[in-house]
Order: C-alpha cells, then structure tokens, then sequence
C-alpha cells in the first residue's frame, strides 16, 4: 500500500482548519482516505544542524529499508507470502500502524536533541542488522551440513554413501581375496570391462558386477587379491575411474542415517527460530523506521517552513490511479500560490528522490508499506 506523509503549511490557518480544508478538497472528492498525523515538537539546535540532518536523514532512510528489505527476504524464504501478509507492527497490521501511528516518547523521548535521537535510530538497526547476519548464517550452515549428508546418502554414485546400495553378497572379504568399488561413467563401461584385469596383477577374471546404476554413473566391484589393492587404485584412477571406499552399514549407514534425522530437525527448529525472530525484529526495524520519517517530516518542515513549527501532518491514502490529479490538488490547494518552486528536468537526483519527477510546494515523503521509502 502506498501513503503519503505530508505536511501543509498553515499560512495563518488554524490546524483544525487546514486538516477541514485537506478534507473537503481530497477525501471528499474519491482523491485518496486521509488520516491525522501528530508530530510532536522535538528539540531542533541550530539551522546548521538541521542542514546537516538532513542529509543524514536521507543515508538514515536508505540503511532503514534495506534492513526491512533483508528481514522481509528471509521470512519470505522461510514462511512464503502468506507470512509476509501477517506480519505485525506494535500487534497491528503494517497498514493499520502507518493510519494510526503515534510517537513512542518512552522509546525516542523528545527532550533528546535530533542528533541523538537519529544516533540512537541508527545503533539499533546495526545491532538488529548484525543479529540477523549471525542467524541467518548459522542456519546456513546447518542447511549445508545437511545437504552434504542428503547428498552422501541421495546423491549420486559419484558422491553418496555406496553402504546404501551395496549388499553383503556383493562383498568377498577373506585372507587374501577382497573386493573393491569403483565409479564408472556409463560411457566408459565398455572400456572398463575390456581392461579392468590388466589393470594389476591378480585380477579374478569375469569378477567385475555391476552393482547400482543412476543416470550418469554404474558403480561396479571387481574381486582381486588384497596386496594389490594399491596397484589397482592407482591404475583405475589413471583411468579417471574413482575407486569408492566401502564402511559396513554397522558403522557407516545407521550413523549416517541418525545424523540426517537430527539434522533435519536442527533445520527446521533453526529455521522457526528463524522465522519468529525475523516477525520480532520487522516490528522494531519498522516502528524505528516510522519514527525517521517523522523526524524527516518534522525537519524539512522547519527548513521548508521556518520556525516555529507551524504546519499540519496527515497520512494521505491516494486512490488508484488518482495519483496526479490529488497531486495537483494538494500543490492548487496547498502551494500557497507559489509557481515557483524547483522542478527536476531530469537531470539532477537529489538524496532520497526515488521515483518522484518534482518537488512539491508542500513537504511530502511517499512510504510502500509493501516496498521501502522515497522522498519528495
């Protein structure tokens, strides 16, 4: 959903007056669903100060959205839309927190100077934003570890455990005599069995079995007397062949076996750990967010403005498709008969102009609740 967050000069209007005016000339007409927005009086230092905020403001917003935009990715990929759509800000839908939004004077007291107020906005995005780096890359790393086990036992003849595929008929294991596996393209059968007993001495002839199959490769043993089991790998490997170390189910299989079910259930436990945290921190990354934008507003006010503080806030819900002609309602109504404000020619991108082709007589950020930010 898309708001605007604008505030209108009061131009010797009572605030009441200016939110009548806003309402008549806009919500009256089907242009957008207007809601009042109460900015509160913050501590604002000097002129210069507030330039530089500015600035800083716009650095602010950008490291703010890509944070929303990570933790967003990573529900996304755990719980899929259907957890992006029930995500909740202070036990409200995101919407309904931008319509109804009020200052959190225990969490961003006013009687702090904006300086320290945007400083600690900033500490507690690092922080949320390096937790999540060291979550989600735990939970990769689990992920990882799994899929090598998957793998081992899935995988191909290539890579997986043959303890899954060989039985005890196909091995012979006695004082002399042992069997060895090896991985074969399938192309490359033919050859292999014109040339596996010459490949050493003491090859048992017609010894050579296919044993498993998949869609590139055939895992075949060959029988041969154990003091060249050394010639053997080291021939078969001149060959590009790959000689498979056989451990007995006893101690291979059922180890890996468990350790798969456990791993499985790390990843998942991980995963809604993952998850939780993730709706947990959205909250605070998005209240923390609402709260620039309102230090935003109330600073571009004063520079746009003058002091003191002299205007209206409200959070304008434009309709579809009614974009430009509530735009030009609002710079009609609003623009305190000025014509000449600056318009980009498209040349010039200012700090935070994301989408928008000018600026207007009024100061206006525009949020996506379903997106990020930009400024007007």
């Amino acid at each position: 959903m898309v708001y605007w967050l604008v505030s209108l000069q009061l131009q010797n209007h009572r605030k009441d007056a200016v939110w009548e005016l806003l309402q008549e000339r806009t919500s009256a007409s089907m242009l957008c669903t207007n809601y009042k927005l109460d900015v509160p009086d913050l501590r604002i230092g000097t002129l210069d100060s507030l330039m530089a905020l500015s600035d800083e403001l716009s650095k602010t917003s950008n490291l703010i959205e890509a944070v929303i935009g990570k933790v967003k990715r990573q529900i996304n990929e755990s719980g899929g839309v259907k957890a992006l759509a029930s995500l909740t800000v202070e036990g409200m839908s995101t919407d309904v927190y931008v319509q109804r939004f009020k200052w959190d004077e225990a969490k961003f007291p006013t009687r702090r100077l904006l300086k320290e107020t945007v400083d600690k906005m900033i500490e507690l995005i690092s922080r949320i934003d390096d937790d999540l780096k060291v979550k989600v890359s735990e939970y990769n790393t689990l992920k990882s570890q799994l899929s090598q086990v998957t793998r081992k036992a899935q995988g191909s003849l290539a890579v997986r455990d043959i303890s899954t595929v060989v039985k005890p008929q196909h091995v012979i294991d006695t004082e002399h005599l042992g069997t060895l596996f090896v991985v074969v393209s399938k192309f490359s059968l033919k050859e292999w069995e014109d040339g596996y007993a010459k490949m050493a001495d003491f090859v048992v002839p017609r010894s050579s079995a296919v044993v498993a199959e998949d869609n590139d490769y055939a895992l075949v043993s060959v029988v041969l007397f154990k003091r060249v089991f050394d010639d053997f790998k080291a021939a078969a490997r001149s060959k590009g062949y790959q000689v498979r170390e056989y451990v007995p189910p006893a101690e291979g299989l059922e180890l890996s076996q468990a350790q798969s079910v456990q791993l499985k259930r790390d990843v998942e436990l991980k995963k809604g750990a993952l998850e939780q945290w993730c709706r947990t921190a959205y909250g605070e990354v998005f209240t923390c967010y609402m709260h620039m934008l309102m230090v935003r507003l109330f600073v571009e006010s004063i520079l746009r403005y003058g002091l003191p503080p002299m205007f209206q806030a409200a959070v304008v819900r434009p309709q579809e498709k009614a974009e430009t002609k509530l735009r030009a309602e609002l710079e009609t109504t609003f623009g305190g008969g000025k014509t000449h404000f600056w318009k980009d020619d498209g040349s010039n991108l200012g700090a935070g102009l994301v989408d928008d082709a000018e600026l207007c007589p009024y100061v206006s950020l525009t949020i996506n609740t379903d997106v990020a930010a930009g400024y007007a």
